[in-house]
């Protein structure tokens, strides 16, 4: 009797913690669903935005309810100022986000300059970024490598973490120097970047090279050129996603969650800021798609879009960030981003959306969208396989802004030549026109040209000048171009040259495929038959 007493209880026991195990498993798999279901509603549209102590945010709030951006990732100097901001926001029901500097400093870069300059990176020529400079002044990374800046970092990014309300951290910097820089910026800051150079090449602290060697056993700089070593490439990318998934288990520590603002594509960071964020740990992604840094061509947000699809860590949810404007450009751009994969927009920023009128339209195409989204969950289409097309020449839009900067160049010519214009200094005629021809259109470049330069008004008679002979010309003429022939092909590099058989002046045109995208061009007119060119119109 006692000893079926003692199997019963035995069996009970058994089946009662079968019960506790099966009512844990069931709240776990809840929670989990729960969490899945969080993660699965993130806002869809976005903005990045500065916050300043004493702004009157609850009015850009207004403006982004106004806008339908129901997601802002703020940048606030101080945890405090976030405490201030998040109930503001969350009245309006927009989530909040702390977008912050990591490996580029922001708030804290003079002090950090000031205690640790041994925590700042350095290029291959031996500068360090605590006394020199890259670009532009607030250009001041600090090197991965070294275990104080890890730390400091993780700090920082808990003490914003522990802010009530915070929905998740964006970090943003989060890599070296450009070794490459947009195209449409080298005219900036007068430099070409077809490869890599030593002095915009970083990675080269004490620090880094020590950890490479223990790995590797020798030093990159005793190569005959370290760009071409992929070992060392991948080591520096290495050591940014070795601190992205640091801050990543910090951010999810806290239940909050992580995101980042990186370059176009994993493959093209990878290359032109040692950033490979298809390894990092991130429950968002916010890529910097910026066409007009590129190519000017809204092909190069669909390219980006399709790779990172492929390219992403598979448990991030991907947005496209791209900037706003008042044309319908920027609707144009969007339509690319969620045709071709990405699942939401990021908008630098809201303040670019300048008129009632397109914050309206914003709002309208937000919300169609948000519907198109509820609709594809229930009836979800086929997946489709898209492909990058890395053809310049079977891209229209490219080619004929190609076809405008020769056009632009042999007008110029004649321009110099005109009565009103002889008394100017060529080199001031031609910087009007080359700032001006940033566009992609010919009424953009003529746009451009008849505005009058914000520092320099006196110019607008110079612009509107060349802005007459470039109509005129477009006119009479078109061009008559022969044959494209590949001259020269190195790194992510290829040259052509082409003749315009009317003034047989020979164009420079060349193509760069950072990431394997087709992502920047320049045409160029061939110094010694441009020149024979103008003397002949002199005559």
């Amino acid at each position: 009797m006692n000893l079926k007493c003692n199997k019963l209880k035995i069996k009970c026991m058994k089946n009662l913690r079968f019960i506790i195990l099966l009512a844990a498993a069931i709240g776990f798999i809840a929670c989990s669903s729960e969490k899945t279901k969080k993660v699965s509603e993130y806002p869809m549209f976005w903005t990045w935005m500065d916050y300043r102590p004493g702004m009157n945010f609850d009015s850009i709030c207004t403006i982004m309810n106004e806008t339908g951006i129901d997601g802002v990732m703020l940048n606030a100097p101080t945890p405090d100022d976030y405490r201030i901001a998040i109930p503001i926001a969350k009245k309006h029901g927009i989530e909040v986000y702390a977008w912050i500097w990591t490996m580029n400093p922001e708030h804290d870069r003079d002090v950090l300059l000031k205690e640790h300059p041994d925590w700042f990176s350095v290029n291959r020529k031996g500068e360090s970024l605590a006394d020199s400079t890259a670009y532009v002044g607030y250009y001041k990374f600090m090197c991965p490598a070294v275990p104080e800046v890890r730390e400091y970092i993780k700090n920082k990014i808990k003490s914003y973490c522990e802010v009530e309300g915070l929905n998740g951290i964006a970090i943003d910097y989060h890599r070296f120097v450009d070794v490459i820089l947009p195209t449409t910026l080298w005219s900036r800051y007068g430099i070409v970047q077809d490869k890599e150079y030593p002095e915009f090449d970083y990675g080269y602290h004490p620090a880094m090279i020590k950890l490479f060697k223990e790995k590797y056993g020798y030093d990159p700089r005793e190569l005959e050129d370290p760009s071409t070593d992929e070992k060392w490439l991948q080591f520096r990318c290495d050591q940014i996603t070795e601190v992205a998934n640091e801050i990543a288990e910090v951010v999810h520590s806290y239940g909050k969650v992580m995101a980042a603002s990186p370059f176009p594509t994993p493959a093209m960071s990878r290359k032109m800021v040692r950033q490979d964020w298809g390894k990092w740990n991130l429950d968002i992604v916010f890529p910097m798609v910026y066409h007009n840094f590129y190519t000017g061509d809204i092909s190069f947000i669909s390219d980006c879009t399709i790779e990172n699809v492929r390219d992403k860590n598979p448990m991030t949810t991907l947005y496209c960030g791209m900037t706003g404007s008042n044309g319908p450009v920027m609707f144009k751009c969007m339509d690319e981003a969620l045709k071709n994969g990405a699942e939401g927009i990021a908008i630098f920023t809201v303040g670019s959306l300048r008129s009632p009128e397109v914050r309206a339209q914003f709002k309208a195409y937000a919300d169609s969208a948000r519907a198109a989204r509820s609709a594809a969950k229930t009836n979800p289409a086929a997946p489709v396989t898209r492909v990058v097309n890395t053809n310049p020449f079977e891209k229209t839009a490219i080619m004929n802004a190609v076809n405008l900067h020769m056009m632009a160049k042999l007008s110029l010519a004649k321009a110099l030549k005109l009565p009103e214009l002889k008394k100017i200094d060529p080199a001031t005629i031609e910087l009007v026109s080359k700032n001006a021809l940033q566009g992609n259109s010919a009424e953009e470049y003529i746009s451009r040209l008849s505005s009058a330069p914000r520092r320099n008004p006196e110019l607008l008679p110079v612009g509107k000048a060349i802005a007459d002979q470039f109509a005129k010309d477009s006119k009479e003429a078109n061009l008559k171009l022969g044959e494209y022939k590949l001259v020269k092909e190195y790194g992510a590099t290829k040259c052509y040259q082409v003749e315009e058989q009317n003034s047989k002046v020979v164009f420079d045109v060349t193509f760069y495929f950072y990431g394997g995208i087709l992502s920047g061009w320049s045409a160029e007119p061939e110094k010694t038959s441009f020149e024979k060119y103008k003397k002949e119109l002199a005559k």
